[in-house]
């Protein structure tokens, strides 16, 4: 399996962007898919996470009302448009698989590399 996240970059405080998520591998639709941040010397946090059909879908508070996750199963992609960006949303945003819809890191089984996102003030 394989996950390539894109869509990073440099934002100022109230703007938006929207990172992507391309999977290969395996049956994408049978899998949940999630969004995860870190930042130096943090844990990785849970930010968002849809099921595996699409017709569920958990935000973590901080995000919950400005992200919204989103997938494809046709392109095998998932979504997080993210709007009304604070510096506090500036890390490394990760997207994971995972076969349960849980916010639970442990149950994601495959990520990707990665992509930075930087709100300036």
């Amino acid at each position: 399996v394989q996950l390539q996240a894109s869509g990073g970059g440099l934002v100022q405080a109230g703007g938006s962007l929207r990172l992507s998520c391309a999977a290969s591998g395996r049956t994408f639709s049978s899998y949940t898919m999630g969004w995860f941040r870190q930042v130096p010397g943090k844990e990785r946090q849970f930010v968002a996470l849809i099921s595996a059909s699409g017709g569920s879908a958990d935000y973590a508070d901080s995000v919950k009302g400005r992200f919204t996750i989103s997938r494809d199963n046709a392109k095998s992609t998932v979504y997080l448009q993210m709007n009304s960006l604070k510096p506090e949303d500036t890390a490394v945003y990760y997207c994971a698989e995972g076969w349960r819809p849980t916010r639970a890191r442990e149950t994601y089984a495959y990520w990707g590399q990665g992509t930075q996102v930087t709100v300036s003030s």
